[in-house]
């Protein structure tokens, strides 16, 4: 099992009280599988996703991560983890100022020790991204950033990808072909997609979808 989530609850200081965002929730995601999480705004989604990918830590319930436990290790040693095993794109992009198209989609893999020039030459391609190379985040749209990210996320050829609404900023055939890269990504590594989705169109293109409601997962 890729990713294993047993009875997670999460909450947030609101004002004088607590505001209860997650109460119980448990999935799994295996090696090639694809699972969609759908959820009206607010539900809780992206706090799930961002708890998965070892980025904040749940007030109760275990998290286990390509066979890793995160729950008890310090800031250095999730971040290792993330770094090796985790693609992950949401939806702020957090693309490196100081550091061209080129730059930052090669800077995980290098990070991770698995920068592949071939295999990003390929993605560089297939999101369009070629004539950018050179250019930096400032002088990018919406939709560039957000294929840049993309490209990032997947040339570290990760165990596991976490997306959040990967296809907002894109027009109708960019989205195709990044949905068409994330599970090819799938299918030819055997890695695990976890996807967060308002799409009903998206969510139905994954093998499971599972809905958040109430802080509980349907």
């Amino acid at each position: 099992m890729l990713v294993e989530a047993i009875d997670i609850h999460k909450s947030y200081r609101a004002g004088d009280g607590q505001l209860s965002v997650l109460n119980g929730v448990s999935l799994e995601l295996g090696e090639g599988e694809t699972l969609a999480l759908t959820g009206e705004s607010g539900s809780g989604k992206s706090t799930l996703l961002h708890l998965l990918a070892a980025l904040d830590t749940p007030d109760e319930g275990s998290i286990i991560l390509d066979d890793k436990p995160l729950i008890g290790l310090d800031d250095v040693r999730r971040a290792e983890i993330r770094r090796q095993t985790i693609g992950l794109v949401f939806q702020q992009f957090n693309l490196i100022p100081a550091l061209d198209v080129d730059a930052n989609i090669a800077f995980q893999a290098k990070l991770a020790g698995r920068h592949d020039t071939t295999w990003q030459k390929e993605l560089v391609g297939r999101l369009g991204l070629t004539e950018l190379l050179s250019r930096y985040p400032e002088q990018l749209s919406g939709g560039q950033q957000q294929r840049v990210a993309i490209g990032r996320a997947l040339a570290v050829r990760p165990r596991v990808l976490m997306v959040d609404e990967p296809t907002g900023n894109l027009d109708e055939a960019s989205a195709d072909a990044v949905m068409g890269l994330l599970l090819d990504l799938v299918s030819e590594t055997n890695a695990g997609l976890l996807m967060v989705t308002h799409s009903t169109l998206l969510a139905g293109r994954l093998s499971r979808c599972q809905h958040l409601s109430g802080g509980r997962l349907e």
